[in-house]
C-alpha cells in the first residue's frame, strides 16, 4: 500500500497499462466454480479511512460461508478511473486473510469496462490470479441500447464497435447493473454466474452482502463515541 500511495497520476496510468496487458478474457480450463466471493468497499471521498468487505458463498445455493471485514487508510486521491489504487490494496489484504478461498470474485466495480480496460475487478484478478467479474451500479464508459424489462435481459455495452460488457436487468422494475469480465473470465461465463447469484434484489447476492458488511463496519467505526 505504501508503494501505491506514492504513485502520481502519470505513474498510476502507466501501471494500469502494464496490468491491462496481463488480463486474460478466458476462464481457466474446466472452470466450474463452487465458491464465490463478493467484494465491496465503503468510504467518503474526503476521508482517508476505507472499509473493505469480502463474503464467501457456496454455489449454487448461495449459503454464506465466511465474512471478512478490514479497515485501512489510503493517501491515494479520489480520481475517477484510478479508484482501484484506493480500493484494491485493502481488498487484497482482506482476501489473504480468508480461511475459505473462492474460485471467483464478484466485485462492486468495473472489469474491462474502463477507459484503459483495467477497472477494480480486473486489477484484483491480475494481482490475485483469480477469476473476477465487475458488477457496477453505474456506467463508467460505453453506450448501450435500452434493456428489456424482464429479469435476465441484457444489452451489450460497447465503446465504438468493441464490446466491453453488458447491462443486465437483475429484477423487473429496477435499474440494471453494468457487468464486465475482470480477469480469467469471458462474457458468457460471467452472464451464467450472474444469473445464479440473483436472489430477488437489484444487486447479485455476493456483492449485496459485501455492500451491507462494508457499510455496517463503516457506520460502526466512523460514528461518534456513544452513538455506536
Amino acid at each position: 500500500m505504501d508503494k501505491i500511495a506514492k504513485l502520481n497520476y502519470a505513474q498510476a496510468v502507466i501501471l494500469q497499462k502494464e496490468l491491462c496487458q496481463k488480463v486474460i478474457l478466458k476462464p481457466p480450463p474446466n472452470f466450474s466454480p463452487q465458491l464465490i466471493a463478493g467484494a465491496d468497499v465503503s468510504y467518503s471521498r474526503k476521508d482517508s479511512k476505507i472499509y473493505a468487505a469480502l463474503v464467501v458463498l457456496n454455489l449454487p445455493d448461495l449459503t454464506l460461508l465466511e465474512t471478512k471485514t478490514i479497515i485501512g487508510e489510503t493517501t491515494f486521491p479520489y480520481i475517477p478511473g484510478l479508484l482501484s489504487f484506493r480500493e484494491a490494496p485493502l481488498l487484497i489484504k482482506a482476501f489473504r486473510q480468508l480461511q475459505i478461498k473462492p474460485h471467483v470474485i464478484l466485485v462492486d466495480g468495473q472489469g474491462i469496462a474502463h477507459p484503459r480496460r483495467i477497472g477494480l475487478a480486473s486489477h484484483l484478478g491480475v494481482c490475485l490470479n483469480i477469476s473476477t467479474i465487475g458488477c457496477a451500479k453505474s456506467r463508467l464508459i460505453g453506450s448501450y441500447q435500452p434493456v428489456p424489462p424482464s429479469k435476465g435481459s441484457y444489452s451489450l455495452l460497447k465503446e465504438g464497435e468493441e464490446v466491453i460488457g453488458f447491462v443486465l436487468r437483475t429484477k423487473k422494475g429496477v435499474k440494471p447493473i453494468f457487468v464486465s469480465p475482470g480477469h480469467l473470465m469471458d462474457f458468457d461465463t460471467a452472464y451464467k454466474i450472474l444469473l445464479l447469484c440473483l436472489k430477488g434484489y437489484r444487486l447479485p447476492e455476493p456483492t449485496r452482502l459485501a455492500h451491507i458488511e462494508a457499510n455496517r463496519v463503516r457506520a460502526k467505526f466512523s460514528s461518534p463515541p456513544g452513538l455506536v
